[in-house]
């Protein structure tokens, strides 16, 4: 076996690799005759290296006809603007003789390529315009001298903004929407004349997102590191109006000399601009792969202030709490949802200023004396260190199941609290890691498998709380797939198919739950009694609606009546019973926080009330 196992891998080996698709340029390429290019050197050029695909080609070109008549040049000595041009090979669009011939030279080196029509503007198909006047069907000389060639990033699809690197940075973390950036920064025209000095005292400062550099400059600036060093190539379309330069009329394209020197990082953690975390030092490591962003047991010393004229403090660990940090578990509900989502984005050693509304801060969650309802705040944090708890490497089984009991006591905790996500996310994150152990044994295999159902119908009820009737039910299927007995699970799906209107199907689990169980029929009638409100009142609600619909004699039209919100309000009891599996197996009553069940669709309301009046048994004449 092992033999021809060496035999099949060596012949893996030895398949051909794929071949690269056939560019356009290589089409253009195959239509090159022998005599319709040719070079002649006439100056030769230093190093060894020539361009490759992906490279800028800086370089001046100037046409000539056969007898020496100047067509057009970049030159200023021949007409020109003295700008020379710019194309990255591969990407730009350019004459086929060029797409030859500037890949043979050197850099310095100065060729001139004389090309037959078809080499320049005369080719059929040619992806580039020829100027005006321009001898297009006429053999001509092409003398180029090639100034540069790099390695450039294309910025943007058009090749209007490009960025060549002169000196790496120090990371891979670059700035964004609304980071704040300090940058040295130098402008020339394509020509070469000053358009922005670099300043002497301090670099300039800006804030991404705002109309403060040029829209161009702002793209490739986004990918720079700090400490990076940059050559950036922008062109008019992109060269806009900004508080760091004017525009300069009649200049077709900028380079900008940057030196990235530092970034504040200023995440809008909600997208709404509403909760802002604001980095005023850095920390250790690299963000984000060095942040707390699983749960974890967390450091920190923090001050929190009102956003009123004194800026209150209103809490201090450093003075309130003995000098001493708060230690929490994220993942817990133990802080406010905005605490904790900041958190979960520093870096160990890092400060920062987080700006909070009050729906992510205290009207929430236990709110300090001192602070009052609605109130936005502010908390400095400093995140000194944290522990990721370790994973089930190692573990015996019993280890195993008696963690799996503290996690799922703590999400047990966040249900009754009405914490529904947080207690949500403790189930999975069990269900997840289960992925990764294997019972040895009989006993082993029903206990885990016992547990991970119960987990299952965890979840379903975090997601029957949320609204999220579907998923719900999607979750108790997953163990009735295994188990289609399982007492349980029909309780769930059939509350959450209550929930979501579909009675029939609520229906048949609370009765089978009987059939199986007689031990379960005591909830099980209690469910149906439910399931039997619900339907009465949803035809309560059809019959109030279509009101008079029936009542009118032939040709008479009859007015659909309205729905009085009021009147129409749910007068079922505010608590039931949730048999929530935690410790003990107990059944737990919690309040009802999910809104009333929506009713069915209309053409359901229809079936039922035309139903319940004897119009099922109408025949259409």
């Amino acid at each position: 076996m092992a033999v021809v196992a060496d035999e099949d891998h060596e012949q893996q080996v030895k398949q051909p690799e794929k071949k690269k698709p056939e560019s356009e340029d290589d089409r253009r390429r195959k239509k090159i005759v022998p005599g319709s290019l040719m070079k002649a050197v006439v100056r030769p050029g230093g190093g060894e290296s020539k361009p490759a695909e992906g490279n800028q080609v800086i370089y001046h070109c100037t046409v000539r006809t056969l007898d020496g008549v100047t067509v057009e040049s970049t030159r200023s000595d021949f007409g020109g603007k003295g700008t020379p041009i710019r194309h990255v090979i591969g990407k730009s669009k350019i004459i086929l003789g060029l797409l030859e011939g500037i890949p043979t030279m050197l850099k310095g080196e100065v060729a001139m390529f004389k090309m037959k029509p078809e080499m320049h503007y005369g080719e059929k198909d040619c992806p580039v315009a020829a100027p005006d006047n321009f001898p297009k069907d006429t053999e001509l000389h092409f003398e180029i001298e090639l100034i540069e060639f790099s390695k450039v990033k294309v910025i943007t699809d058009d090749l209007g903004v490009l960025k060549k690197v002169i000196e790496e940075g120090q990371s891979w973390e670059t700035p964004r929407e609304p980071y704040e950036v300090k940058a040295w920064i130098s402008a020339k025209s394509g020509d070469g004349k000053v358009i922005l000095s670099r300043t002497k005292d301090e670099p300039y400062f800006f804030t991404f997102g705002k109309p403060e550099v040029p829209k161009g400059l702002e793209l490739a600036i986004a990918t720079m590191p700090r400490g990076e060093k940059a050559v950036i190539y922008v062109k008019s379309q992109y060269y806009t109006e900004s508080t760091l330069m004017p525009v300069v009329e009649g200049v077709d394209e900028v380079h900008f000399e940057v030196e990235l020197v530092h970034f504040i990082q200023v995440r809008d953690v909600l997208g709404d601009g509403r909760l802002i975390k604001r980095r005023i030092r850095d920390g250790r490591g690299e963000f984000p792969m060095d942040c707390p962003l699983q749960d974890s047991l967390l450091r920190v010393h923090y001050k929190g202030l009102l956003l009123n004229e004194e800026k209150t403090v209103f809490y201090d660990t450093r003075i309130d709490n003995n000098g001493q940090p708060l230690e929490f578990s994220s993942g817990e509900g133990l802080v406010p949802q905005g605490f904790e989502m900041s958190v979960r984005l520093m870096l160990p050693g890092e400060v920062s200023l987080v700006t909070c509304p009050p729906d992510y801060a205290y009207d929430k969650f236990e709110r300090p004396a001192n602070v009052p309802e609605g109130a936005y705040v502010q908390w400095e944090i400093e995140l000194l260190d944290f522990n990721t708890p370790k994973d089930w490497t190692g573990f015996s089984f019993r280890e195993i199941m008696d963690d799996v009991e503290k996690m799922k006591g703590t999400g047990n905790r966040l249900f009754k609290e009405e914490k529904f996500e947080l207690a949500k996310a403790k189930y999975e994150k069990v269900l997840r890691e289960f992925n990764h152990v294997h019972p040895q044994d009989d006993d082993e295999g029903k206990e885990f498998a016992n547990t991970r159902n119960l987990l299952h119908l965890n979840v379903a009820a975090c997601l029957l709380k949320l609204g999220e009737h579907k998923k719900s039910i999607e979750t108790c299927n997953k163990v009735l797939d295994a188990n289609p007995v399982h007492v349980k699970a029909l309780y769930r799906r059939g509350m959450a198919y209550m929930a979501s209107g579909d009675y029939e199907e609520a229906r048949a689990d609370f009765n089978k739950m009987m059939s199986i169980d007689k031990s379960s029929e005591a909830s099980a009638k209690a469910a149906l009694l439910k399931l039997k409100k619900e339907e009465q009142e949803v035809e309560r609600r059809v019959r109030k609606q279509f009101k008079g619909l029936f009542d009118k004699r032939p040709g008479e039209i009859a007015e659909v009546g309205t729905n009085d919100v009021q009147d129409d309000e749910a007068t079922s009891e505010n608590v039931e019973k949730d048999d929530l599996d935690n410790l003990d197996d107990q059944e737990e009553r919690t309040r009802q926080t999910t809104a009333p069940p929506p009713p069915p669709g209309i053409l359901s309301q229809l079936r039922k009330l035309f139903a319940s009046v004897g119009l099922n048994r109408c025949n259409i004449l």
